[in-house]
């Protein structure tokens, strides 16, 4: 791992390491791609889950550095629920009905494979903060935090949860060999903000500024105020207390 502080002169050394000591470092979100890819290939879940241990290992290997180099602060998140992704839930469309969530419409089984991957997350980064006790280190629950707009999307202001806002042709408006933004394909919906995916892989600006407001409130009660000032944002507060107080 390289860093870069653009900083002169002969304090360098001390400069960099008050830098890091008074920064936030935000650790991914990792795994995604990594997962994504051998999905795409056809890949068991069996012989993927062999994956998540050096995904995991890649980030608190990565943390440790850091903390070696001076720094004290870092925002982790998990894993989003896939099961609940145009992308999955297109190419694996046929499941057996009983694979799906009566209530989200998502595959289980992928969004168990999520959470799978958030819990050694978690179990990891408290092994970190045992031997490390003067790090802060917060874990951003993208999984939960996400999940709840799938369980009360009408509350929030969404009304299409599944199906991509730019994509053509099938249940989830989602195509893997025509993706949007490559011709023909350069329409999407009427109203982005009221789905939740924009092209089948990545959310809306609606729900990523949503996503973010409830981690950042979550992250500026966990650390110290002195922080505060790194992170400016607007709290959506009767939103960020829906999603807060919904039980997981």
């Amino acid at each position: 791992m390289h860093i870069v502080v653009n900083v002169r002169g002969s304090e360098y050394e001390c400069t960099k390491t008050h830098y890091l000591r008074n920064s936030l470092i935000m650790m991914g979100e990792i795994g995604g791609n990594d997962y994504g890819h051998a999905f795409k290939q056809g890949k068991s879940i069996e012989y993927i889950r062999n994956f998540v241990p050096p995904v995991i290992d890649s980030i608190t290997s990565s943390i440790n550095e850091m903390i070696e180099l001076g720094a004290v602060t870092f925002l982790v998140p998990g894993n989003f629920p896939i099961g609940c992704s145009p992308t999955y839930l297109t190419l694996f469309q046929g499941s057996d009905k009983d694979h799906y969530d009566p209530l989200t419409g998502c595959l289980t089984w992928l969004n168990q494979f999520s959470q799978h991957h958030s819990q050694l997350l978690r179990k990891e980064l408290e092994k970190i903060r045992n031997l490390h006790p003067d790090t802060n280190i917060v874990y951003a629950d993208y999984y939960s935090t996400t999940l709840r707009i799938f369980d009360s999307p009408n509350k929030i202001g969404f009304k299409e949860t599944l199906k991509a806002c730019c994509g053509t042709g099938g249940l989830y408006d989602y195509n893997l060999s025509r993706a949007c933004g490559y011709p023909p394909l350069r329409q999407c919906c009427n109203d982005p903000s009221s789905y939740m995916s924009w092209d089948g892989i990545h959310y809306t600006e609606a729900v990523n500024r949503l996503i973010a407001n409830v981690v950042f409130e979550e992250l500026m009660n966990s650390i110290n105020p002195s922080l505060n000032n790194l992170c400016p944002f607007h709290v959506m507060g009767p939103i960020i207390e829906v999603l807060l107080r919904t039980p997981a």
